[in-house]
């Protein structure tokens, strides 16, 4: 099987982490970018803006 290429990251907007609405993003595992944590510029339905997500892990999940 062959190696995966991207990683699915959870975005959470940097002023408030704790807020319901999340973003997802693939973010590479190889190269200079699979070092460096995304920031992403998008819509917050919440506060009606446009604010910074930033890269947080993705949450453990049940079984």
């Amino acid at each position: 099987m062959a190696k995966k290429t991207h990683l699915k990251v959870r975005m959470v907007p940097e002023s408030k982490p704790d807020s319901a609405f999340v973003y997802y993003a693939k973010k590479p595992t190889k190269g200079e970018k699979a070092k460096v944590k995304l920031k992403i510029k998008k819509y917050n339905p919440n506060t009606r803006k446009h604010e910074y997500f930033v890269e947080k892990k993705l949450p453990p999940h049940s079984k």
